[in-house]
């Protein structure tokens, strides 16, 4: 009897151990692809953090074009190109100083983004985080003019074609 107590209290504590808490959440903070313009620029669905929405969309901004640069736009509409500008091996270390520089507050990025679609209703999700009370989560839409980023790189010799 002692046997089978101790191995109840053993499951029951391996049992609460592997459960996690999680709070239900069908947001995906994946920027998201929403079309391809005739110009070639790429509408993004992106998300922002920020104190207010200036500062998310802010955020957001940088976001999407570090994502086309870096990453790819992967989710969404398959009209975006999924490829990254960069395929280089840890292009964003080796050209660190470069890109601090380029997506500093008020850096070049903002050349090459903009909130042409803000008529579309922005989506706030309120967070609650112990360390930052006050910030919220913004889904912005934003215009991303990837042939002139793509030149911009090509001129900075970051990107070889």
């Amino acid at each position: 009897m002692k046997v089978q107590k101790s191995l109840l209290l053993a499951l029951v504590i391996v049992v609460f151990t592997q459960c996690k808490t999680t709070t239900p959440s069908f947001y995906n903070y994946k920027t998201e692809c929403l079309g391809v313009e005739l110009d070639g620029s790429q509408t993004l669905k992106a998300w922002g953090h920020g104190r207010s929405w200036k500062d998310a969309a802010d955020q957001a901004k940088k976001n999407a074009v570090r994502d086309v640069i870096f990453k790819g736009i992967l989710d969404g509409s398959d009209e975006c190109k999924v490829k990254p500008l960069l395929m280089e091996v840890n292009a964003e270390e080796k050209y660190e100083s470069y890109f601090n520089a380029f997506f500093k507050d008020g850096g070049e990025y903002k050349n090459f983004v903009s909130l042409k679609d803000e008529r579309i209703p922005r989506h706030v999700i309120r967070k609650k985080d112990s360390r930052n009370k006050d910030q919220s989560t913004y889904s912005v839409v934003v215009r991303v003019l990837r042939k002139d980023l793509e030149q911009k790189l090509i001129s900075d010799n970051i990107l070889k074609k």
